[in-house]
């Protein structure tokens, strides 16, 4: 989350999760959302995502502060849930080992 987002980003983030048309159809185009995939989700901050490297040391003063973002990871999943999905989650903060098989070159990074 970045400092400036609010309820009303990771709300709009949740739909855009749980709506975004990712997965290829019969023609190899990608048309399906994950809810037609049939996909669970897996929901993990990265607050490093937000790195400056203006300088050689990376900043993180554009994420959000732990005090505002959890509240609002906690919402993103909570309003995936209410949609519908499965969602596993990481623990915000946490030293964790994500292993993940992609299915493509793709990567999106969602921002209002």
């Amino acid at each position: 989350m970045h400092k400036d987002d609010n309820e009303d980003t990771a709300r709009w983030i949740a739909d855009r999760i749980c709506g975004l048309r990712v997965f290829e159809d019969d023609t190899g185009k990608m048309n399906i959302n994950p809810k037609d995939a049939g996909a669970d989700l897996l929901i993990v901050s990265q607050f490093t995502l937000y790195a400056d490297v203006s300088s050689r040391r990376p900043g993180f003063g554009d994420a959000a502060r732990p005090e505002k973002a959890i509240p609002l990871y906690e919402l993103v999943i909570k309003e995936c849930k209410e949609r519908g999905y499965h969602v596993e989650t990481g623990g915000f903060g946490a030293d964790m080992k994500v292993s993940s098989v992609n299915d493509g070159p793709v990567t999106i990074i969602l921002e209002r």
